[in-house]
């Protein structure tokens, strides 16, 4: 909290800070003497420090994407002792958080609720009897050292196989149209019919230049109806398998 104040005190002052955080501002200035002359603190508040100081360096160095459990791991192979519950307390207390997947970080679903769209033909029915009857398509986002890119891709819903992919460092629809590409030849010449195309309402499956090509290719659009991640679940589970590390720390983490 002293930090937080710190940073803020020349926007908002103190004493309104305090009024709002539980902390008075009497604590506050405490703190901050104590933190002035090294001998007036305790040994807890001396060892945080050092703490505080550790964390930072393995926040930085994994381009603010790791959170508490991955900064105690990296802590724990450089000797460092000190327990989780210890890491996650500091790293609030600083403000540091790690990337988290979903909307409360990081949108990659951007819907116009005024576009019209495709029906839902799936319906939450993830099923299919054959291949080629039903593909659904997503994207995610995955950090890696030099920042984040994201990843779109195909699932094959019978064989539960992903037939086309590709990354790219924007959100342009560019890189969901070359996934389907991929797919489409992949998996068309098996000469497929009546194959639904099923995917969330984001812009970039609503394009016109998307919508077209899968009417080029004779293949039925469908879009969740209820704007939900249960609208494509299917896709939404690869994901979350890939996910091996904090829920907060983004899905198929890099290797």
């Amino acid at each position: 909290m002293v930090a937080f104040i710190d940073q803020h005190r020349d926007t908002y002052g103190v004493e309104p800070i305090c009024a709002v955080l539980p902390i008075a501002p009497s604590t506050y200035f405490l703190r901050k003497a104590q933190w002035a002359d090294p001998t007036t603190r305790s040994a807890r508040a001396q060892r945080d420090a050092e703490w505080r100081a550790a964390i930072q360096r393995v926040w930085d160095d994994n381009d603010h994407v790791y959170g508490p459990r991955k900064v105690w791991k990296q802590l724990r192979r450089e000797g460092h002792g000190m327990a989780r519950c210890t890491v996650e307390r500091l790293m609030r207390d600083m403000g540091l958080k790690g990337v988290s997947r979903g909307r409360a970080w990081v949108v990659t679903t951007h819907a116009d609720a005024a576009a019209d769209r495709p029906a839902d033909l799936v319906d939450r029915r993830f099923d299919a009897t054959r291949p080629n009857q039903l593909w659904v398509a997503d994207f995610t986002y995955v950090a890696t050292w030099r920042g984040f890119v994201y990843v779109a891709f195909v699932i094959d819903v019978f064989a539960r196989r992903i037939v086309g992919w590709r990354v790219s460092a924007s959100l342009r629809t560019d890189f969901v149209l070359d996934a389907l590409e991929q797919a489409i030849f992949d998996r068309r010449g098996a000469g497929a019919t009546d194959l639904v195309h099923h995917s969330d309402r984001g812009t970039q499956y609503l394009s016109m230049r998307y919508t077209e090509r899968l009417a080029e290719a004779g293949i039925e659009p469908s879009v969740g109806s209820r704007g939900d991640s249960y609208d494509n679940a299917l896709a939404e589970s690869i994901i979350g398998l890939q996910n091996g590390g904090d829920s907060a720390e983004g899905p198929l983490a890099a290797s």
